[in-house]
């Protein structure tokens, strides 16, 4: 309580991160990792691999699948090069914000796939919108974006849709472009023609 901070939630998450480390990966948080992915790495059993990692970090206190999905797919991409099978499974997180569920929504493909469901924990869930993403990612060779990509790679594909809809970026789909009340009325959008534009509300 004495710790001078302006969210005390902050502290709580980051003594509750410290003692995951400390009392669940023994002081190793590397070493932790390597141990969850030793029976589970590899594409033929990448959500094996990626329960095994975000299962246990879900007691972290304060943490939601959104913030693990991103911290460790920076972490796993990022260290790839010399962590075998890290790089595969990296790219294989998808985090669902706002903004990627309520692309989903609007374009109607969570409709059309009979998947509807309110933001938050369902989007994790089978036939959400992670798993949505990760099976589109099947169909979009990556490769020709960046000869180094693997050929099938969700992260990428859940950051294309991030930043079509991202104000910093292309600022396109999003609720100051449009009214969430009405259909998209954006007939400059390149998806216009093939967008269901549904109403968030």
């Amino acid at each position: 309580p004495r710790h001078r901070l302006r969210n005390g939630r902050l502290n709580q998450t980051a003594y509750s991160l410290f003692l995951f480390i400390r009392d669940i990966a023994g002081g190793d948080i590397v070493g932790w990792i390597d141990h969850q992915l030793a029976d589970n790495a590899g594409s033929t059993n990448l959500a094996a691999a990626r329960a095994a990692l975000v299962d246990p970090l879900r007691h972290v206190y304060g943490i939601s699948d959104k913030v693990i999905a991103m911290a460790l797919a920076t972490l796993l991409m990022g260290a790839g090069a010399t962590r075998p099978g890290w790089f595969d499974v990296g790219a294989s997180f998808i985090a669902v914000d706002t903004l990627v569920h309520n692309f989903l929504h609007r374009t109607g493909i969570l409709d059309r796939l009979g998947a509807n469901h309110p933001y938050g924990a369902a989007c994790y869930r089978p036939n959400g919108c992670a798993d949505i993403i990760r099976t589109v990612s099947t169909r979009i060779d990556a490769r020709p974006f960046n000869r180094t990509f693997p050929q099938a790679f969700p992260r990428f594909v859940q950051l294309a849709i991030w930043r079509y809809c991202a104000q910093g970026y292309l600022n396109i789909c999003n609720g100051n472009r449009i009214d969430d009340r009405h259909a998209c009325q954006n007939r400059y959008c390149q998806l216009y023609l093939s967008c269901d534009r549904k109403s968030l509300i």
